[in-house]
């Protein structure tokens, strides 16, 4: 029987949401144990986390990692440390999140082990499914006898987990020279007044239709009004009406929502790859040969400057 380290992700003070359903890929598994590490600096919340993490189904034991180098989550600083942690592990998974795919290549490659990215299917221990070519076909990916899994798991193909009595936490410590070539200089971050695009239940995107950075603010309007996260097309990123941590898609953030509205949004296949898993979506374009209409379970053919306001005063 396989024991599993899923690795936190957190912000010094909560859980990521994406952890949740990285342990339920963990448990397709059949695992003997599941521990969960958690890596960060004490007195930030640590402790906080941990409790969090614990209470999680699934786990057996929380892996407290403290350590002053670990105030900021850089993947060359905590790389070594996992990798010395993970030696009686059979499987390291993380969330195939920017967080996760920064992290567990460079985990992957200390340990000398293949690294499976974007996990979406347990197919068996050592067997997985994960999708190519923007979701277009599904490969079967199968890691060699001897070797340890390390791997991503696309959480838009796993629900999160419940709750349980809460597991043991205990203090690890890793036995791993730290690199001095990278340092953190400062984290810069767009206000976090709207939900987080990767785990809100309801998201709100706009694209190119929407004009311009001005008139994005009836995409946060409709997004406020809803109690929803707020997201763009890659056409809309590129074209600098918002950031580019609002950008979904395959080449941006994988979104499984509950409710996804798609406004002024074409449907270029590379989005399209990340919305697949979202439970349904509603498409507003004046194009009614859109592509997005394919795949939109309501569409509304019309304006997105006459519609969108129309569905904010609608709305209570």
């Amino acid at each position: 029987m396989a024991k599993v380290l899923v690795i936190a992700e957190h912000d010094g003070a909560k859980l990521n949401a994406g952890t949740a359903k990285v342990l339920a890929c963990a448990g397709a598994l059949g695992a003997q144990a599941i521990d969960v590490l958690v890596c960060g600096t004490d007195g930030s919340g640590l402790d906080t986390v941990c409790t969090q993490a614990a209470a999680l189904a699934g786990v057996s034991c929380v892996l407290k990692n403290a350590r002053a180098e670990n105030a900021a989550p850089l993947a060359a600083v905590l790389a070594p440390q996992i990798a010395d942690i993970a030696a009686g592990y059979d499987h390291v998974l993380g969330p195939s999140t920017t967080f996760g795919k920064d992290l567990l290549p460079r985990v992957a490659g200390l340990l000398c082990a293949p690294a499976v990215s974007d996990i979406m299917t347990v197919l068996g221990p050592r067997q997985f499914e994960r999708p190519i070519y923007a979701g277009n076909a599904i490969l079967t990916v199968t890691v060699p006898d001897g070797s340890k899994v390390v791997g991503t798991v696309r959480v838009a193909s796993y629900k999160a987990v419940g709750e349980q009595a809460p597991a043991p936490v205990e203090a690890v410590s890793a036995n791993a020279a730290l690199p001095t070539h990278t340092r953190f200089v400062e984290l810069r971050a767009g206000a976090k007044d709207r939900p987080d695009l990767q785990s809100a239940s309801k998201v709100v995107s706009g694209g190119r239709g929407v004009g311009s950075g001005e008139n994005f603010r009836l995409i946060f309007e409709l997004a406020d009004k809803l109690g929803a996260a707020a997201g763009a097309s890659r056409a809309a990123v590129d074209a600098g009406f918002v950031p580019n941590d609002m950008q979904v898609g395959q080449t941006g953030k994988v979104v499984a929502p509950e409710l996804y509205v798609a406004v002024g949004i074409s449907g270029a296949i590379q989005h399209l790859a990340g919305i697949k898993d979202a439970g349904t979506i509603v498409a507003v374009n004046k194009d009614a040969d859109a592509p997005i209409f394919e795949v939109a379970d309501i569409g509304l053919v019309a304006d997105l400057f006459e519609a969108v306001p129309a569905l904010v005063k609608a709305l209570p």
